[in-house]
């Protein structure tokens, strides 16, 4: 019974190590990234591993897991531009790297690859591209910006062996003295649409002026000729009009009283 037992442990024994071996000669690549294998005597070796489960020899080999799905990266840049106004600008780039040239990527420039190239190209470009523009021309032709570092800076990527997805300007202020300048650039020309509004409506009401007394001295003139051509009679007229408003404003009021002409009328007078 002793030795059976003793068979049993030896057994289990052999099984745990056994599973430990194992165990450690196999390692996972998730979906989305891609192993480096270092040998202890070789080096970096050139195959990229893909997904999956894979085998390793134990303590010679080691995998290193390279995420390689796009991942967002902002880099802020303090630059100036060609007029040398003080330009803050923040760029926000979706990178990832080339699988096949993962080895080259390790031994080169090691994991954090994006820590140590990234900030420094990024920015080398926005240096040399926003030299170009002067501070007017970074605001009005903001999509022609995006558009050259998008370009200059995909090309240098490249030598790193890295690939960029998008590459777009996130955040683009000046400094204090530009922007206060702008301020009052902006009040004066509101100034300036306010006193030519105030000139033209001047204008139009000098314009009214002339046409109306034009049309008072047109007037004057057809009453002239009209007198001239019927005598008093156009004046008789207009009197007979004016008095039979007044007559007929008269009798709508409670306080006026008619006396007819030519009969006696009795007035009830306190004694």
């Amino acid at each position: 019974m002793a030795k059976l037992f003793e068979s049993i442990g030896k057994l289990g024994l052999a099984l745990a190590i056994g599973g430990g071996v194992v165990n450690s000669a196999l390692f996972n690549v998730d979906a989305g990234h891609r192993a480096v294998i270092f040998d202890r005597f070789r080096g970096v070796q050139d195959a990229v591993v893909g997904e999956g489960t894979h085998f390793l020899i134990p303590w010679v080999q080691k995998p290193i897991i390279f995420d390689c799905r796009s991942r967002p990266r902002n880099v802020p840049v303090v630059t100036g531009s060609k007029d040398l106004q003080n330009v803050n600008i923040t760029l926000r780039i979706l990178f990832r790297p080339v699988a096949t040239q993962l080895p080259r990527i390790f031994t080169s420039i090691g994991e954090d690859y994006d820590e140590r190239v990234l900030p420094s190209i990024t920015t080398e470009v926005l240096k040399a591209v926003v030299a170009r523009f002067d501070a007017g021309e970074l605001i009005t032709q903001r999509e022609l910006v995006s558009r050259q570092v998008s370009e200059d800076l995909t090309e240098r990527a490249s030598t790193f062996g890295l690939i960029l997805d998008d590459v777009s300007l996130t955040h683009l202020t000046f400094g204090k003295e530009f922007t206060e300048a702008v301020e009052m650039k902006q009040v004066a020309q509101q100034e300036a649409e306010r006193a030519r509004f105030i000139v033209e409506k001047a204008e139009q009401q000098k314009q009214a002026a002339i046409i109306s007394a034009a049309g008072d001295s047109q007037a004057a003139l057809l009453i002239a000729n009209s007198l001239a051509e019927a005598g008093d009679g156009l004046v008789e007229l207009r009197k007979l009009e004016a008095a039979e408003d007044i007559a007929f404003q008269l009798s709508r009021s409670r306080n006026v009283t008619y006396l007819p002409s030519g009969q006696g009328t009795l007035l009830q007078l306190p004694q």
